[in-house]
């Protein structure tokens, strides 16, 4: 008669925090299995890593191909100076190893949407980068365990659309769609694939405008980008990221963040945020005023930026996610020949609904639509903790 082995088990065994003395729990030895057992099985750990602080993390995002800007320390840094949130990354690899898999996580202490873990926030994606089913399945265990044990409200990750099927007992909780442009083909040949009207033609405007282009991380560039992004936001009845969380990006991230600014006459009339990683650019943020709207900014802007990444041996300029019903965005992505597909965002319980990114941006826009433009980013600064 076969014997069904022991189910594998998921344990937190240790926080690998600086000044923590790391114990490895007893549920973690070689348990024995029956000799005529088809499955010769390991319970597995896992670990809490601090990405901050741990010198094997950056060496591991080096080493993988999925990793990303927002799996890096500068991002994950940037969101606990700015926001006070709490990185964490989950490991199988015992201390004192080479990490082979991490997953990446905020916690988001707030007394208005809850305590939850996120992957990560204010990402677009946050690829999984647990290596085997095994090591996976043990990850979302682990997350369940945390989440039912702890009372958080819900555990949230952000993969990458389609690289792997839903879970069970977590369900979608956000699509969006997700655009990237391919820079495989000459510039010529990328700049004739866009829109004649609606792109080229304000390419070719901008360049007879004669638009002054800036570009870098200084604080008279984080403070130009800004009064355009709260121009821009205010249109869309959206309050601004405070403008602490563009600071700490440059600081944090240094070369991989890069502020663009277009001018006229010495007037900010366009600026767009662009971040670097591996062989990707990443169209992050933008903003413009719209009284300059027909100079072509934005356009001008973005290709400068793929002009760079070209330069630079990119592969592609990811034009980041968009909400599926803005479909004016969607077309506009879409015209500079970008590739769509689909992102698709797992919570745990799966009896979660509501999400504050959803809250802000229906129940909040009446009262945000009667602001004044130079009051959103007090808002910003108060509603943004809360939302990850």
């Amino acid at each position: 008669m076969n014997v069904v082995p022991p189910k594998v088990t998921t344990v937190i065994s240790a926080e690998l925090f600086e000044g923590t003395t790391i114990k490895r729990d007893s549920t973690c030895s070689r348990r024995r299995m029956p000799r005529n057992s088809p499955v010769q099985s390991l319970p597995m750990c896992l670990y809490h890593v601090d990405p901050c602080n741990d010198p094997r993390w950056p060496r591991f995002l080096d080493r993988c191909p999925d990793a990303s800007v927002f799996h890096t320390r500068g991002w994950l840094e940037a969101l606990r100076r700015t926001y006070g949130y709490k990185p964490v990354v989950y490991t199988t690899s015992a201390p004192g190893t080479e990490l082979v898999n991490g997953q990446a996580f905020c916690r988001i202490d707030s007394w208005l949407t809850g305590c939850r873990l996120v992957s990560v926030p204010f990402s677009d994606h946050a690829a999984v980068l647990m290596d085997g089913a095994a090591h996976f399945e043990s990850l979302l265990s682990c997350l369940q365990e945390e989440v039912d044990n702890k009372k958080w409200r819900y555990v949230d990750l952000r993969p990458v659309g389609g690289e792997l099927a839903v879970p069970a007992r977590f369900r979608t909780s956000d699509a969006f769609y997700h655009h990237k442009l391919s820079l495989d083909m000459d510039l010529d040949t990328i700049l004739r694939s866009f829109h004649k009207n609606c792109i080229q033609r304000k390419i070719r405007r901008a360049a007879h405008e004669n638009l002054d282009y800036t570009e870098g991380r200084s604080e008279v560039l984080i403070g130009q980008f800004y009064l355009l992004l709260t121009l821009t936001q205010h249109r869309h009845r959206i309050p601004p990221q405070p403008i602490s969380w563009f600071r700490n990006l440059a600081a944090c991230l240094g070369d991989a963040m890069k502020i663009r600014i277009a001018s006229r006459n010495g007037r900010p009339i366009a600026g767009i945020v662009t971040l670097s990683t591996k062989n990707s650019m990443i169209y992050k943020y933008g903003g413009s005023d719209s009284k300059y709207h027909k100079l072509g900014g934005i356009p001008f802007l973005l290709w400068k930026a793929i002009q760079e990444a070209k330069a630079c041996g990119f592969a592609e300029l990811d034009m980041g996610r968009t909400d599926c019903k803005n479909s004016g965005l969607v077309a506009f992505k879409e015209r500079w020949g970008a590739t769509r597909s689909t992102l698709m965002y797992w919570r745990y319980p799966a009896s979660i609904t509501a999400s504050p990114r959803r809250w802000e941006f229906k129940a909040a826009q009446r009262i945000f639509a009667l602001m004044p433009a130079s009051a959103l980013p007090a808002a910003g600064r108060l509603l943004y903790r809360h939302i990850g």
